[in-house]
């Protein structure tokens, strides 16, 4: 079942309402049973987050680290077999309140009519 970008779009929208809300219920309605989200953090993190506890624990120890994570610049952009979201994320340390500024892009997959992955690339922005 292949996707218009009207569909995906919708799907994206609803992904990244569940996620700020850290709904694992709704986002499992709108990922494969198998969705997997690689993740760099532009720094020095990387994961790999597969199944609803690690993608919980993840936004727990995001919402910990950050008082405050704004995404700015948002825009999808449709191809054959993949949608690329490009952005900037403004985010503060809530431990001594540094602030750092990154630009970034995703890559989602599509599977079933579902999403089926995530990939997170990022780095910083230099002054």
């Amino acid at each position: 079942m292949k996707l218009s970008p009207a569909e995906r779009d919708e799907l994206l929208k609803g992904f990244a309402r569940a996620l700020f809300k850290s709904d694992m219920e709704a986002l499992y309605r709108i990922v494969t049973p198998d969705f997997v989200w690689s993740f760099h953090d532009g720094l020095v993190t990387t994961k790999i987050l597969s199944g609803p506890a690690a993608i919980g624990e993840h936004l727990a120890e995001q919402k910990a680290l950050f008082s405050e994570q704004r995404f700015h610049e948002v825009a999808h952009h449709h191809a054959c077999e993949a949608t690329f979201m490009t952005f900037r994320v403004s985010e503060t340390v809530r431990a001594g309140g540094d602030r750092r500024e990154q630009r970034g892009i995703e890559r989602y997959t599509f599977r079933d009519g579902m999403l089926a992955s995530k990939d997170v690339y990022r780095k910083p922005v230099t002054p």
